[in-house]
């Protein structure tokens, strides 16, 4: 699932040029919006499929208006003027901070627990077994990830972004608009880091601070896997998954941290690009 995120991220950086250290808030706005939706839902006595479609959509909706804001306050202002990299990597990183205590003030320190989107109970395939919310969420994640890959490469605004991410410059001369394509971007990385809240949350609770370890981690695989690349990024999602899994089962869950960042410095001692990295002086 932070394979989603880090997918944003690298959408981000290589359409728009920006590092979106918000990611973490988008995230906990997805979790906060689905768990809210549910408590109404639940009250209404609405469950099953109307329930769990609902939590996904507004999980995602929620995140998809936070990325809108973010770029409201970090994109817009800034695109046009010098250092904007720099300018907007401390414009989010604010914004994830003063979301933090904003989350704090309105939900409390308590973890909130979404309802089970997938139902309950477990699927056994001969010796091995998976849970309905284990198969759910890796079906709903690779039709995500599909269903954006084809939008990017057959659509008019898919092909848009395509533009920007290649050659920003070329994209505007020819009549792309670098605003509207930039904040469509970061509404896409929005609602894919919500799915991820939301799928997450099956797992773990929504906090105010739920926001922090995704963006570490997507941060990680989007470095492994090269800022720009989304073949990249999801080979190195695969890599960081598989390691983070045997590394809690045959060593320490505290050494988890340690081997990933270990795995990236090795991918950039050899690879400096990331395992598919566009080259950054297309940006240029």
């Amino acid at each position: 699932m932070y394979g989603l995120i880090a997918i944003g991220i690298s959408l981000t950086w290589a359409s728009i040029g920006m590092l979106n250290l918000a990611q973490g808030f988008i995230f906990t706005a997805g979790g906060y919006t689905a768990w809210l939706y549910a408590q109404y839902a639940e009250g209404w006595g609405l469950e099953g499929v109307g329930l769990s479609a609902g939590v996904l959509v507004f999980g995602m909706l929620g995140s998809a208006l936070a990325g809108l804001f973010v770029g409201a306050i970090a994109f817009l202002p800034l695109q046009d003027r010098d250092n904007f990299r720099t300018r907007s990597l401390i414009a989010t990183l604010a914004i994830s901070l003063i979301g933090t205590q904003l989350w704090l003030i309105l939900f409390g320190p308590q973890n909130k627990p979404l309802p089970p989107v997938f139902g309950e109970g477990r699927i056994e395939i001969g010796p091995a077994g998976m849970s309905y919310q284990q198969l759910g969420t890796i079906i709903v994640a690779v039709v995500m990830l599909a269903l954006v890959i084809l939008w990017m490469r057959s659509s008019r605004r898919g092909l848009q972004m395509r533009a920007m991410m290649m050659n920003p410059l070329g994209a505007a001369v020819v009549g792309v608009s670098v605003r509207s394509t930039g904040m469509r971007v970061l509404a896409i990385s929005g609602a894919l880091t919500g799915l991820s809240s939301v799928l997450l949350a099956q797992v773990f609770f929504v906090s105010p601070t739920s926001g922090v370890q995704p963006l570490t981690t997507g941060l990680i695989i989007s470095l492994a896997g090269g800022l720009g690349s989304i073949p990249g990024t999801v080979a190195a999602a695969g890599l960081i998954g598989l390691a983070e899994a045997l590394t809690a089962r045959y060593l320490q869950q505290s050494l988890v941290p340690f081997v990933l960042f270990a795995i990236v410095v090795l991918i950039l001692i050899f690879r400096p690009r990331g395992l598919g990295g566009l080259l950054e002086d297309v940006r240029e």
